[in-house]
């Protein structure tokens, strides 16, 4: 199975249900992302502690900060982007998640360093 779609799935889930914290098992990939949800504003903070990361989601007015969240590259079928043409979400308002040679960024970091990569996902 796919170990990024069940972190993300996991993220939903946890969202849907107004969980505080949620706790995965620990990969430098699921670290990496959670790295970029915390720079982004989408989760309040993380930890990494036994071999699991332990994810503090975020809330506003009683609402998830994260409203959706979409895997675009799939072990199936891979999406790459160069760097001139690295999607927009929601017109600016949301991220895409950029795998890249330098490491995991958003899409707005990629842009400005000139760097593309595949899309892991969509978040807003």
């Amino acid at each position: 199975m796919d170990s990024i779609s069940d972190f993300l799935t996991r993220i939903r889930n946890a969202c849907l249900v107004k969980h505080k914290i949620l706790t995965i098992e620990y990969s430098n990939t699921k670290k990496n992302i959670s790295n970029v949800l915390l720079e982004n504003g989408y989760i309040s903070d993380y930890k990494i502690e036994n071999n699991k990361i332990k994810i503090a989601l975020k809330y506003y007015r009683k609402e998830s900060v994260i409203k959706k969240i979409t895997r675009i590259s799939k072990p199936g079928l891979r999406k790459y982007c160069k760097y001139k043409k690295l999607p927009r979400v929601l017109n600016g308002l949301g991220i895409a998640i950029i795998s890249t040679s330098y490491g995991v960024m958003s899409n707005k970091q990629a842009k400005k360093n000139k760097i593309g990569g595949e899309i892991l996902c969509y978040i807003h």
